[in-house]
């Protein structure tokens, strides 16, 4: 099936990246009339669930590539740009397409630009020469977002609603079989101080976080996400991108110290609540840098964890960088707050928006990747996502977490 050959490709990149350009090679001619004499993946740590590279066209034509792998996708229609391009976004469009569920593939016009996400580890890894240009082309860029929430907020019916892409990053992750096949029956233990817990056990634990007192287990708040996210829900929705990170925006420097920022890769475009196409940038912008460089962070973070009855003590050191800070910063004050006012204002913000929200963020730490594959993540970093998981889907009590910190502040304001 295609859709095991893209995802044998995405894994396979990293491991043995000809004999992944090989399978790729036939699978591009097969699909398209193209000429193509070979085939360029980029292994990115960016790449958690795809593959991009370039194509070299007998004649010397080079174009660009991208696809998004998901194995377990219910969602059958995909790569809505053109109704990006129609509600006002700057998105590079494709040359050519093919959006079939589990062929999907998007060839564009050679790219000469990193994405944001290489500018801004760049700058995380103390090169801050391009800070200042990031900073006001992504605010400029969450400006023109906000004003394209406002011109295609609409209605929309539990029916449109439910047929939604965005879906397949939340809700279809938790109930379509990636919680399980991460996280069920046959998960590896937990090393957790020293001593193996099996998995089931932890789930069932109650945490605390760097002095953050939870009351939720794990399975606690994967039971009320699947109750909160359930996509046949009528209500307000806008033109969305849907997986709008920084992998997914390519930095255009223009030499004078300013930048503009395009989209691509809208994989997840369509019609769906605002506050899960918020939703990847606010967790995958600020919070995720252990999840794409874990070798990295976990040489810099020490994290450490014991079970005490039935909750888990979990201490770290992770910090966020200024530039992820700024990122933060940006979508809440300019994009969030005003977004959650003009819903109130016309009577569409659901009681429950905080949970909504949180229960979509924690979705991102916990089913982007599987973060008991030890091949990939150390156990420390592990804990670290898992840690991060709580925090985004449930509510601390005594020291407040960043997250419900400000989101205390914007209940003030809206």
């Amino acid at each position: 099936m295609a859709t095991d050959l893209l995802d044998r490709i995405q894994h396979l990149q990293f491991d043995d990246r000809a004999a992944a350009e090989a399978l790729l090679l036939d699978f591009v001619r097969g699909q398209f009339t193209l000429d193509v004499e070979q085939v360029e993946l980029r292994p990115l740590a960016v790449s958690l669930n795809s593959f991009n590279g370039f194509l070299y066209l007998r004649g010397g034509e080079r174009l660009f590539f991208k696809t998004h792998t998901e194995p377990d996708t219910i969602i059958g229609e995909y790569y809505n740009a053109e109704q990006l391009a129609e509600a006002g976004y700057p998105i590079l469009r494709p040359k050519m397409q093919s959006t079939e569920a589990g062929k999907q593939l998007l060839i564009y016009d050679y790219v000469d630009a990193p994405s944001v996400f290489d500018v801004a580890w760049t700058i995380e890894q103390g090169d801050d020469r391009e800070s200042g240009a990031l900073s006001a082309a992504h605010e400029a860029l969450d400006d023109a977002l906000l004003a394209i929430y406002e011109r295609t907020l609409a209605e929309q019916s539990a029916d449109e609603a439910a047929r939604a892409p965005v879906h397949q990053l939340f809700y279809h992750r938790l109930t379509g079989g990636r919680l399980e096949r991460f996280y069920g029956p046959d998960a590896p233990p937990l090393t957790i101080d020293g001593g193996a817990v099996a998995f089931a056990d932890v789930r069932h634990l109650k945490w605390t976080i760097n002095g953050q007192r939870y009351d939720l287990s794990l399975d606690d708040i994967i039971a009320r996400a699947v109750d909160l996210l359930q996509p046949a829900q009528p209500g307000p929705s806008i033109a969305g991108h849907g997986d709008a990170h920084n992998g997914n925006l390519f930095y255009h420097a223009d030499g004078a110290g300013r930048a503009h920022l395009t989209y691509f890769d809208p994989a997840f475009a369509g019609r769906h609540h605002p506050l899960l196409d918020l939703t990847k940038p606010l967790f995958h912008n600020v919070f995720a840098m252990w999840m794409y460089h874990p070798a990295d962070k976990a040489a810099r973070t020490q994290v450490a964890a014991q079970v005490n009855g039935d909750r888990i003590m979990v201490t770290h050191d992770y910090a966020l960088h200024p530039i992820r800070r700024m990122f933060w910063r940006s979508k809440v004050e300019r994009v969030l707050i005003p977004t959650l006012k003009r819903l109130n204002v016309d009577g569409q913000l659901r009681a429950d928006w905080r949970a909504y929200l949180k229960s979509a963020l924690f979705c991102c730490p916990l089913l982007t990747k599987n973060l008991l594959d030890a091949d990939t993540y150390p156990t420390e970093i592990a804990l670290l996502g898992l840690a991060q998981a709580v925090e985004m889907g449930a509510e601390s009590a005594g020291i407040r977490s960043l997250v419900d910190a400000t989101l205390d502040e914007v209940e003030q304001v809206i």
